[in-house]
């Protein structure tokens, strides 16, 4: 089974940029791979998505052009690259991976999800 490993996360002030790191086990051909947070006492909440053979990518309201998601196929890592941060609780943020083919959002159900990085974003 694939693991996922997420990485990048800190702390920063708003309006400045992390970048966070997904980076898999092993190479698999033509997957989709979500983003995800949640904030403590909160549901998760998506944030990106990517497919990675057509390098098609869907982005949520709430992160729209400010937020990239990109991929190193050498590295079986994918990157979400995040500017503009706002103010935020402490938050974790997860990476997730399906490997059936079909459709890629953030509604489908992600079988393998990595142990997240913490994010937090100050005034």
């Amino acid at each position: 089974q694939v693991q996922l490993v997420e990485s990048g996360g800190g702390s920063v002030q708003a309006g400045g940029s992390l970048r966070l790191s997904c980076a898999a086990s092993k190479y698999t051909y033509g997957y989709c791979m979500g983003w995800f947070r949640q904030a403590p006492g909160k549901e998760r909440e998506g944030v990106a998505t990517i497919y990675t053979d057509r390098g098609s990518t869907y982005y949520a309201d709430h992160v729209k052009g400010r937020f990239t998601v990109s991929q190193d196929n050498a590295k079986n890592t994918q990157y979400l690259q995040m500017n503009s941060l706002k103010p935020e609780v402490t938050t974790m943020c997860y990476c997730a991976a399906t490997f059936s083919r079909g459709c890629c959002s953030l509604g489908i159900k992600y079988n393998c999800w990595g142990q997240g990085t913490q994010v937090a974003v100050s005034s």
